[in-house]
């Protein structure tokens, strides 16, 4: 008979979890939610620190640093309790995540936004409702059932349509699919709105997103968003650095969607011509801004960009519940 435990967290939940599924899925399961992103244990998103009870890692937890295993963290996507257990875990303010649903979709567009990176739009069928939380993503399962995630660059589907932001990676066969074969009225099927990065409380803070590469696309759509906020839950600013080796990778005009939001590029390869920020966007952060008590950091791209900002910038004094990433792990099996 499968064993049950009693799971408490500290943002006031409680939920019962199998001895034989992830904390992540026991929570999901009973109707709970718990930060999440990549759920293989590779980013840090569903970080959560054990204040009682035991339980083991049914595969490596790559997303936490030695330090953080030491002092108790855990990845809750590839957790099995094997007791009662106590949880910290980020309170997520009662926010109600859409359920996520299987649906069909066709390709509506396909513009190279850059050598590397497609703008994908996605056509949904005419009756279909499909809210979603700017800053999540979705999983599109595409030809031999390969499935892939990608993050929303658009803040909603009211005209049916889902904008994505997709990067070449070499040898992936999903990418041979987008860059080689892909076809406008291609049929699709698609899985989500996933994940949990999305914009909390902002009101008279400073907000700051960093992305590198296609992690634009989630900012996007959180700042496209952010306009239907009453001005009375406003940030007090608004900056988004974007970093890229050379100009030619910076793909799409964050003024267009940005709005009042001040943009400062960041170039880590740039040669003499660029006349503006070098080096990597958390660096740049701490160079614009010292003091980022009254920050709050959105942080997502690559993997490298975010587990340097998090240390940097918590070592810096921004407080570590202000502090939230969407890391882009490759595929295990590209």
């Amino acid at each position: 008979m499968t064993k049950m435990y009693s799971i408490k967290t500290t943002a006031g939940t409680s939920f019962q979890s199998a001895e034989n599924i992830t904390l992540l899925a026991a929570a999901e399961k009973s109707g709970n939610h718990l930060p999440y992103s990549c759920r293989t244990g590779r980013c840090s998103s569903c970080k959560c620190k054990v204040l009682s009870g035991s339980s083991i890692a049914t595969s490596e937890e790559l997303g936490l640093t030695e330090s953080e295993k030491n002092e108790g963290w855990i990845l809750s996507c590839v957790r099995f309790t094997t007791s009662d257990m106590v949880l910290e875990v980020e309170d997520l303010g009662g926010v109600s995540l859409p359920t996520p649903k299987t649906i069909p979709c066709r390709i509506q567009e396909l513009n190279r936004l850059a050598a590397d990176v497609m703008q994908v739009r996605l056509r949904l069928p005419p009756a279909a409702e499909y809210p979603y939380l700017p800053g999540q993503y979705i999983d599109v399962i595409g030809p031999a059932g390969i499935r892939r995630s990608y993050s929303l660059a658009n803040a909603h589907a009211s005209d049916k349509h889902l904008e994505l932001h997709i990067r070449a990676v070499p040898g992936g066969a999903m990418s041979e699919y987008w860059f080689q074969q892909a076809r406008v009225n291609d049929l699709l099927r698609l899985n989500g709105p996933l994940g949990t990065f999305f914009l909390r409380k902002i009101t008279g803070l400073d907000l700051v997103f960093l992305a590198t590469g296609t992690g634009i696309a989630p900012i996007k759509s959180i700042l496209e968003g952010m306009s239907a906020l009453p001005a009375d839950q406003q940030a007090r600013s608004v900056t988004v650095y974007w970093g890229a080796r050379k100009p030619e990778e910076l793909y799409c005009d964050v003024a267009a969607f940005s709005g009042l939001a001040q943009y400062v590029p960041v170039l880590s390869q740039a040669d003499e011509t660029w006349a503006g920020a070098r080096g990597y966007v958390q660096q740049q952060l701490l160079k614009d801004t010292p003091d980022l008590s009254q920050a709050v950091v959105y942080a997502c791209g690559s993997d490298a960009m975010i587990q340097s900002a998090k240390v940097l910038l918590q070592s810096a004094g921004l407080p570590a519940h202000r502090f939230h990433s969407d890391a882009f792990v490759c595929s295990a099996s590209v």
